[in-house]
């Protein structure tokens, strides 16, 4: 989650019913565009290689590409999203990744259902996953056994109620992996399980700002050991990673967060080395 990225997959915004999608009021999709297409900029002049699909007329929340698949040591797993205005992004994702060469390795589906915000990986194999209102009980048994082939394993982290099904909450709204021995935390709503991990894994914790996590403050995206970018909404949050020793590069989002999304919703990486 924070060796060097090399190369992403972005998705750039497109029009369509913001209110049904739950965004916090319409955008301005002028703005939104060159919000994203400056953060899309910000990542190539750190060294990544960027990606950007076409946006789809209607699919206003495809721009937060990290949520319909996941990205394993082989290839591409195809999820699937409870969220009824986002089920056509997770194959149109795999399409594009097949594109740059990345083999779709399965899909979780017969009623299993799991969002990419909901996984991450603590080291390279074991994959982090929420049992939430996006991510059920099936997707941690399918992709268990997808995973099984590359020796991977899944270790399940419980969320809270906190606002209901309506509202999101991922296990990386809680988290964002900084570095090996470093995360960013919001320990209000995290699993104590996955603070005790972390705990285990002598894996430091700076903590998001209590006022900046609605602006996005615990969503970080590490471009190198110790290198993020995050939305320059959160500067409470900015002024303790940089006191930590944090690089840290921001970007305009005042329209991008109204979708509820950050660097790391934003961005689907696809290799790092």
């Amino acid at each position: 989650m924070t060796a060097p990225l090399e190369r992403a997959l972005l998705c750039e915004p497109s029009g369509g019913d913001y209110a049904a999608a739950g965004w916090q009021g319409a955008p301005d999709l002028e703005r939104l565009r060159r919000e994203h297409s400056a953060f899309a900029e910000l990542l190539v002049s750190l060294g990544v290689e960027v990606t950007v699909v076409p946006a789809s007329e209607g699919l206003v929340d495809a721009c937060f590409a990290y949520d319909p698949v996941l990205v394993t040591g082989r290839g591409a797993v195809e999820l699937s999203l409870v969220k009824p205005v986002r089920r056509d992004e997770p194959a149109r994702l795999i399409a594009a990744l097949t594109e740059l060469g990345v083999p779709c390795l399965g899909r979780i589906a017969d009623g299993a259902f799991g969002d990419g915000g909901d996984m991450f990986w603590l080291d390279e194999r074991t994959l982090a996953v929420a049992r939430g209102y996006r991510t059920n009980r099936a997707a941690h048994e399918q992709l268990a056994t997808l995973l099984a082939a590359e020796d991977a394993v899944i270790e399940r982290f419980d969320l809270p109620h906190h606002r209901g099904p309506e509202s999101v909450l991922h296990l990386m709204s809680v988290i964002s992996p900084i570095a090996d021995d470093l995360a960013l935390v919001f320990e209000p709503l995290a699993p104590v399980p996955l603070l005790e991990t972390l705990d285990e894994r002598a894996i430091r914790r700076v903590r998001c700002h209590p006022d900046e996590l609605e602006r996005q403050g615990c969503n970080a995206l590490a471009v190198r050991p110790g290198v993020l970018v995050m939305a320059d909404t959160c500067p409470e949050t900015r002024r303790v990673l940089e006191q930590a020793g944090c690089d840290v590069h921001v970007y305009a989002a005042g329209e991008l967060n109204r979708g509820h999304g950050g660097p790391t919703c934003l961005t689907r990486p696809v290799l790092r080395s």
